[in-house]
Order: C-alpha cells, then sequence, then structure tokens
C-alpha cells in the first residue's frame, strides 16, 4: 500500500483554511468520527447480542461461537484493510473507497438490524468490508492535505486522531442506551444511519479535498477482473451459507484463519530474510520486525478483550448499578477512547522530554513496558473473577483500572510500532512493512476470540484461569521484549 508515488493521492492543497487547517480536514475528522461510531457501537453489542436468548431478542448462540465469531469480524476488519488499500492505490482511487467504504458499512449495519441470524452474518461481513475500504483510504487522504509535511501536517493528524477517539468514546456511550430502551435492533439501526450521515457529509464537503485521491496513474492501474472473480466466489459461499447447504462452524473457521494469518506471516519474513535480496544489516532489523510483530500479536489478543470476555464480564457479573440507574454494561468500552484522549498527549510530551535528554527508550523496551502493563491489567481481572468466583458482584472500577491500564500499555506499543515498522526496512518494503503491522492486529484480534472461547460459563473457575493465563502471556512476552533490549539495540544500529 505505497501511497505516495500514485496519482490518486496527489497533493490536494485546498485553498480554504479552517483555524490555519486545511478545511478538508473537517471532511474527513467526521467522516472517521461516524465510521468509528458505528464500529465500536457495534462492538460494545456484539458478543452481548449474540448470547442473549432469542426469547431476549439476541441470537442464543453459546460464548465459544460467539466468541470465535467476534474474534473473526476483528481479525478481518483490519485484514481487509490490506485489501482496501490495494483496490484505491490500483483501481479506484481512494475518495471513492471511502464512498464505497462507507455505503457497504451502512449496508451492513442495516442488515443486522433487519436480517434473520443469518442475514446478520452476511451483515458483519460486509461491515468487514466497509471498514476495509474506508478506513486506510480515509487516513491516507489526510496526508494528502498537508504536500509540505512538517508540523502542520502532524498538527492535522492529531486533529483527525481526535475524531477517531471521540467516535470510539460515543459509539458505546449512545449505542448501548438505545439498544436497552429500544431493543437490539434499535441499536444496530442507529449505527447504520451514523454511517449514512457520515457518507452524506463526505459527498457534500468532499470539494474541500480537492483532486487528491479522485483518479488512479496510467502506470499504476490494475485489472478488476481478480477482484470481480473473488466477490463471486464470495457471495457463492454466503449464498450456500445462508441457504444451509454449507454449515460454517466459526470455532473451526477461527482457528483455520489464526493459522492461515500465522503462517502468511512466516511466508512473509522468510521471503525478505531470504530471497529479497536485502544486506546483511538489513536482514538484522528484520529480525527485530519479527520480534515487534510477536509483541504485537500478544498485545492485541489481550487488548482485544474489552469486545469479548471484558463485555461478558460486565454485563454477567458487574453491579452496573451507578447513582441510582443501570447503566448498560457496553457503555464501559467507551472508557478505552476516553483514556487515549486524555493520556496521548502525556505520553507524546514524555518520549519528547526523554528524547531531549537522550533517554528514550528502545522500541522493545516500550513493548515490554506494553506487555507488562496488558499483564498488570489481566492479574486485575484475575482478583475481581475470584470475587466472582465466591458468588459476589463486583464494582465497575475493576474493569476502569484494567482499561486505563491497558490504555497506557495501548500508547507505549500501537503508535512506536507503526512507526519502527516503516524505519525498520528499504524504503520499497515500507508498504509491506505496514501491511505487516496490521497483519498482527487482525492475527491478534481473532486470537482474541479464541481466547474468550476458553471461559466456560457453566464452569466458573474457568474465567479467572483465562485472565491468569493471559496474565502469564502478557507478563513473559514483556520479560522476554526487555531482555532482548541490548541485542535490539546492536541489530538497529543506524536506525533513530
Amino acid at each position: 500500500m505505497k501511497q505516495s508515488a500514485d496519482a490518486s493521492l496527489a497533493p490536494a492543497a485546498p485553498a480554504r483554511t479552517i483555524l490555519g487547517q486545511p478545511l478538508g480536514i473537517a471532511t474527513l475528522f467526521l467522516t472517521e468520527l461516524w465510521e468509528r461510531f458505528t464500529y465500536y457501537g457495534i462492538q460494545s453489542l456484539l458478543i452481548l447480542f449474540m448470547v442473549a436468548p432469542a426469547a431476549k431478542g439476541g441470537l442464543g448462540l453459546d460464548d465459544k461461537s460467539s466468541a470465535s465469531i467476534y474474534g473473526l469480524y476483528v481479525g478481518g476488519t483490519y485484514l481487509l484493510g490490506l485489501f482496501g488499500g490495494w483496490i484505491a492505490d490500483r483501481l479506484a482511487g481512494a475518495q471513492r473507497a471511502v464512498i464505497a467504504g462507507g455505503i457497504l458499512i451502512a449496508i451492513g449495519n442495516t442488515l443486522l438490524a433487519l436480517g434473520t441470524t443469518a442475514v446478520f452474518f452476511v451483515g458483519l461481513l460486509v461491515i468487514a468490508m466497509g471498514v476495509g475500504l474506508l478506513k486506510p483510504n480515509v487516513s491516507a487522504l489526510v496526508a494528502t492535505l498537508y504536500p509540505e509535511g512538517g508540523a502542520r501536517r502532524d498538527a492535522g493528524f492529531s486533529i483527525f486522531y481526535m475524531g477517531i477517539n471521540t467516535g470510539g468514546f460515543l459509539g458505546p456511550v449512545v449505542v448501548p442506551l438505545v439498544a436497552t430502551a429500544l431493543g437490539w435492533r434499535f441499536g444496530f439501526a442507529l449505527t447504520a444511519l451514523g454511517m449514512v450521515l457520515g457518507v452524506g457529509q463526505f459527498l457534500l464537503t468532499r470539494r474541500f479535498l480537492g483532486g487528491a485521491g479522485t483518479a488512479v496513474a496510467p502506470g499504476q492501474r490494475a485489472s478488476w477482473t481478480p477482484i470481480v472473480a473473488l466477490f463471486v466466489l464470495l457471495a457463492a459461499v454466503v449464498l450456500l451459507a445462508v441457504s444451509g447447504v454449507v454449515r460454517i462452524d466459526g470455532a473451526l473457521l477461527a482457528s483455520f484463519a489464526s493459522w492461515a494469518f500465522a503462517l502468511l506471516a512466516v511466508a512473509y519474513f522468510a521471503y525478505l530474510l531470504f530471497f529479497a535480496g536485502l544486506s546483511g544489516t538489513e536482514r538484522q532489523r528484520v529480525l527485530v520486525m519479527v520480534a515487534l510483530f510477536l509483541g504485537s500479536v500478544t498485545f492485541w489478543a489481550g487488548y482485544f478483550q474489552q469486545g469479548a470476555s471484558f463485555n461478558l464480564f460486565a454485563a454477567r457479573y458487574t453491579d452496573m448499578h451507578i447513582l441510582g440507574w443501570n447503566a448498560p454494561p457496553g457503555m464501559l468500552q467507551a472508557l478505552n477512547s476516553l483514556f487515549v484522549i486524555i493520556l496521548a498527549g502525556v505520553f507524546a510530551a514524555l518520549w519528547i522530554a526523554l528524547g531531549k535528554r537522550d533517554r528514550d527508550p528502545p522500541v522493545t523496551a516500550k513493548f515490554g513496558v506494553a506487555l507488562l502493563l496488558l499483564g498488570v491489567g489481566f492479574l486485575v481481572m484475575y482478583f475481581a473473577a475470584q470475587h466472582v468466583l465466591a458468588g459476589h458482584l463486583v464494582l465497575p472500577t475493576w474493569l476502569v483500572c484494567t482499561y486505563f491500564l491497558h490504555v497506557c500499555g495501548e500508547m507505549c506499543l500501537s503508535p512506536v510500532g507503526l512507526s519502527n515498522m516503516s524505519k525498520l526496512v528499504p524504503p520499497r518494503f515500507v508498504g509491506q512493512a505496514m501491511g505487516m503491522w496490521f497483519l498482527s492486529l487482525a492475527l491478534g484480534g481473532n486470537l482474541a476470540g479464541q481466547l474468550t472461547g476458553q471461559y466456560d460459563a457453566s464452569h466458573l473457575e474457568s474465567l479467572p484461569a483465562l485472565f491468569l493465563r493471559i496474565f502469564w502471556y502478557g507478563a513473559i512476552a514483556g520479560v522476554v521484549m526487555l531482555a532482548l533490549t541490548p541485542l535490539v539495540k546492536r541489530l538497529m544500529a543506524g536506525v533513530k
């Protein structure tokens, strides 16, 4: 997904500004706000809706199947982002990809609201495809507004980042409230309406983006044939599944997907190490990439429990009676985005201050701290689960503390990992390195669902056992990352 060389992402250079920023940033801010509103609004309901009895409007699925579907959905949205970037670069242009992605998201959410059980799963697939088209390309369009680069571009991305987290905060607040008051389907309908508003304002204000993302350079254009063939094959599989001719086992499919993602990563890193013609120094840096990839997968497999085991914990074992009001359990997921908004500037200032003193920690040290924070968060939940095992409901403060620790870990890992993956490879491989980073999120998201599937509500002791197991994953991985730091500093010689 190499963006800079494509005519589709030529600088927009719009004339009109707002508070010193291109007016197009407002278009992209609102587009991403509504997309994240729908995404996190769905995530706050998804597993709870799937496990809810049919008599209460849910699907009545067992926990393991629901967790597997959740993991496939989260993993799929990140994996399909690779294809969404390619489609924009080679076929449609970024603006058309954003519009098509938004329409698919709105259609998918409508299917969730109106469809049968089979159609519900089709809706999730359509949403994942829409997110894969929209999310990478709306981010790429931000860069085109600032052809000069520099601090102004950094400020623009900061504004855009606020849009992401504003939507991520509002979705889990508003959507569960509507779903609790009016029913699950109305919650999903609200997310569909949100994306319709996002697409509508993009169409009305896209003129402020200039010509960016409207065309594909002739030398870069590819054929639609493989995409059409893939969609025909996918549609055939979906029709067979909906009609009942083919039965899809969610847990088996999730396991297959994890192996496929892992083998893809192994094959790519083997290619870089042995067949890409890299120098000895460059191959050493690839080994660092492998370590970062594994650390990232471990972190996200724990972090994405927010929409899986943590959401079930909030619904089943947490006293959500707050100031005389029973809060919907999904609302606690809004804390992640709230903490990101509060802490992003704090951590950015911390890294700058340490850098000025020549004490900025190496990337593996930051990863190690992130993984240790992840583990400590699960240790908190282990003790909370012990209270549940004793027959007590627990206060939301256990989850609040865990979310805070995990977001602190995210601040140490996510932006740092993305930046370093781009630094560790030669320029001709930067786009592929970004793809590998998102593959780590896809694999981590899918594994998150499989881990939640190890919790069995009929055997409550499996809950603290799950949290303790993930604690050890995070703690051991964190210690390994810290131990690797001296070696990694030598392997990264020359990379700043």
